[in-house]
């Protein structure tokens, strides 16, 4: 049978934001789920007459038909039917370089970390649309980027995970921002690094001279990565502890930025004018660090950039500091889903803290917070399917350490637990898979049952 189809794998955001690009493309196209899609994205399939199969991959239609395979991010390489199909090699390529098939003349700035992503992407689209300028966001944030391509806009803002970079061979952005590398998602590269620093840096390497890299010179991954990749843009650091020749630093209570060298006038602007942003600690500065640097590229006014930082309201889900219930502060972090982004949470708290963690494991190391857990933390709840891992690292390090499945029963104990002054903090420093379908879901069913304490 002639192959004619684009096969799309995987029923939801970003599959169904390809689809609707493909279909709009007048390409045919089949979507196949081997879960079930949600009524939502069921509905806009059925609207748009896009064939679609759930409750399992029908393998002699899609590689039969398939001339090239648009696959989920959350699909791992290990899955057999894309080891099947990369054996009869038919293309696999992810839903981000698809959509960048159809927008040759937008500015794309891609923006990657193992933490930050999320702020810095938000930051960035927050200055440049109240700037008035044509700009969507999309990507791992929330709304898949082929479907913000349908209705084309000159910038998009995107926030791009290791995932997705996986399967890009030749997507492109203009502007490129690598935040930080820890180990995170290790589960996903055979437990090697290596693997999981090469697929963060396919943001830099598939560049052009042309084109911008922006990335964190205080990481030691980032900064060996940039000597030892093939970087052909222009590359511009950036750090809080060193000055720099070029990029941008902190020096005097300025953050100094010079793009290139050639530059003779340094563009500044002066701490003390972004002491009232809602973002606080070094890992919010790197953020906020970053999306100054691509406000200059973009040639934003220093004012604008200015008011629109100190219009920043906390983002949901992280650090997200949102009751008061006798004393006792709760403290909604359920993004921070590896140890780097708990070890950050863990470091602001500033009275002691009943720490709830756990989730589905991604090969963490817990050896860096480890000071902080004896300072900072009086008892530790483990919500998760498998605690042994968490509870066995830690038991020599704190009194009381308790676990569950239930987040009802988790904020009971902690709040149980604490006394007037204390934090109870949500930071599982895993993926929220084992018990619920994402981050988001998690955060608000914690915030849900803290309520209740309230109305009870």
């Amino acid at each position: 049978m002639k192959k004619e189809f684009i096969v799309i794998l995987g029923g939801g955001e970003s599959g169904v934001g390809a689809a609707l690009l493909a279909k709009k493309n007048g390409l045919k196209v089949f979507l196949s789920d081997s879960g079930i899609i949600s009524n939502k994205y069921k509905k806009i399939l059925i609207k748009n007459k896009i064939y679609f199969e759930e409750k399992g991959h029908t393998e002699k239609i899609i590689i039969q038909n398939a001339y090239k395979i648009i696959k989920s991010p959350g699909i791992p390489k290990e899955n057999y039917l894309i080891k099947r199909i990369q054996s009869l090699n038919i293309p696999i390529i992810s839903e981000i370089e698809f959509g960048k098939n159809y927008l040759n003349n937008s500015c794309i700035i891609g923006i990657t970390g193992s933490n930050g992503k999320t702020t810095t992407s938000s930051i960035v689209y927050q200055i440049l649309k109240n700037n008035k300028l044509n700009v969507e966001i999309a990507g791992n944030i929330g709304s898949s980027f082929s479907g913000k391509a349908i209705k084309k806009k000159d910038i998009y803002v995107l926030e791009i995970s290791s995932f997705q970079l996986d399967d890009c061979f030749s997507f492109r952005s203009n502007i490129a921002v690598l935040l930080n590398i820890t180990r995170d998602h290790l589960n996903r590269y055979d437990n090697n690094i290596e693997n999981y620093i090469y697929s963060k840096f396919k943001i830099a390497t598939l560049q052009k001279k042309e084109d911008f890299f922006i990335y964190n010179y205080d990481d030691p991954i980032v900064r060996l990565g940039v000597k030892k990749y093939p970087i052909l843009s222009k590359c511009i650091p950036f750090s809080i502890r060193e000055k720099l020749d070029t990029g941008a630093y902190i020096n005097e209570n300025k953050i100094l930025i010079r793009i290139l060298k050639k530059e003779k006038e340094i563009f500044f602007i002066n701490l003390n004018d972004l002491k009232n942003v809602s973002l606080v600690g070094d890992h919010n500065l790197y953020n906020i660090i970053a999306s100054l640097i691509i406000s200059k590229i973009l040639n934003i006014n220093k004012n604008s950039i200015i008011y629109n930082l100190l219009k920043l309201k906390p983002i949901e889900h992280r650090m997200e500091n949102f009751v008061n219930i006798n004393g006792v502060r709760f403290i909604n972090d359920s993004k921070a889903t590896n140890v780097h982004s708990a070890f950050y949470a863990l470091k602001s708290m500033n009275n002691p803290t009943i720490w709830i963690v756990g989730g589905k494991d991604k090969g963490n190391n817990y050896t860096e917070i480890i000071s902080l857990v004896k300072e900072k933390v009086k008892a530790i709840i483990c919500l998760g399917k498998n605690n042994k891992k968490i509870v066995d690292f830690f038991k020599n390090f704190t009194s009381i350490i308790l676990e569950t499945e239930s987040i009802k029963e988790a904020v009971h104990m902690a709040y149980a637990l604490s006394s007037p002054g204390y934090n109870i903090l949500l930071s599982p420093a895993c993926s929220s898979y084992d018990l619920f379908k994402n981050y988001k879901e998690k955060g608000n069913k914690f915030k849900e049952e803290v309520i209740k304490l309230i109305k009870n």
